[in-house]
């Protein structure tokens, strides 16, 4: 009773109810809901403290920028629904609010659409060698054997997209990414697709901010090959998986593409399934699923490596404690 008596008060506050109202649909820093508000940093600053200590809100920070956002599990979060179930979405004033939310939005867009600009074409031509997303996007989705887990986890989020694929069929999904600009654009990619039950952290995937057996999914997607120590990842993934809980991981099959180590920073030339056997018998990880994705794209034969990046998929799921 304590708690929802907090909870209560602190929203019982036009600019705390106007707070809650842009952020029912996005995570925002500090200066830009000064910008929504009009109002100076210690006042908005003020609020946020009262909506974060009251359990309303919470916070993450990433680097120098703080994003807040609703509280999106646990008894304060059907608060929060409540309250912003119970505003008036065609009050003048939160109208303006959410004009200028979407102002700042437009920024964001720009901002992240230069990055992908810059990048888009390296990422394309790799793609080019490998199978095809679409193929690897349904074989995710199948392979999927929780229903609707409460915490989905992406470790190294990148784009954001195997959040936005999974969306439907999770209760609630973060990606993890180290990227200031790749959480740019998975913002701006999971806000256009309307994905709103999934977010973005800055997070060191070797060092994850959650508890021990608090995550029912993970997946990790292409991340491996780019990391000195891939098993760290793994032994942080099965941490804080449940018993039960069910790692998901797509990336390269060992391959010769040298080019890739020299000019796109690849640490290691495609995983091996031996690798991951080795990964998950360290980590309590029953190997659930193991298979072979070939790319049939003509164009890997006229590439002057010859030679083409096979996938490999695998599903483990953490064995339960005895």
């Amino acid at each position: 009773m304590t708690k929802l008596l907090v909870a209560l008060r602190a929203a019982a506050e036009i600019t705390r109810l106007r707070i809650l109202s842009v952020l029912s649909s996005s995570e925002l820093t500090v200066s830009e809901l000064m910008q929504i508000l009009g109002q100076s940093q210690p006042r908005v600053s003020r609020h946020l403290k009262l909506l974060c200590d009251s359990g309303l809100l919470q916070r993450s920070q990433e680097g120098a920028w703080v994003f807040h956002r609703i509280t999106d599990s646990g008894e304060m979060a059907d608060v929060a629904k409540g309250v912003l179930s119970m505003l008036d979405i065609n009050d003048h004033e939160l109208a303006q609010d959410q004009h200028r939310l979407q102002q700042i939005k437009q920024i964001n867009i720009e901002r992240a659409l230069e990055y992908f600009g810059k990048n888009a074409a390296e990422w394309d031509n790799i793609r080019k060698l490998a199978v095809p997303d679409t193929c690897i996007e349904k074989k995710l989705i199948n392979c999927l054997n929780i229903n609707r887990p409460e915490l989905f986890l992406d470790l190294g989020t990148g784009t954001g997209r195997i959040l936005e694929i999974f969306s439907p069929y999770i209760k609630r999904g973060i990606g993890i990414d180290l990227s200031r600009e790749m959480l740019l654009v998975a913002r701006f990619n999971l806000d256009s697709a309307g994905a709103t039950n999934c977010s973005v952290r800055q997070n060191d995937i070797n060092k994850l901010n959650f508890d021990d057996g608090s995550v029912d999914a993970i997946a990790i997607h292409q991340v491996l090959h780019y990391l000195d120590q891939p098993q760290r990842v793994i032994k942080e993934a099965a941490r804080v998986l449940k018993s039960g809980g069910q790692l998901i991981i797509v990336d390269f099959l060992p391959h010769n593409l040298e080019f890739l180590r020299e000019k796109h920073a690849h640490r290691r030339l495609g995983i091996s399934e031996q690798s991951i056997a080795q990964w998950a018998d360290a980590n309590q990880l029953s190997l659930v699923t193991c298979e072979k994705l070939v790319s049939e794209n003509p164009e890997n034969s006229r590439h002057e490596n010859s030679a083409q990046l096979n996938v490999g998929l695998w599903s483990l799921t953490k064995s339960c404690e005895r």
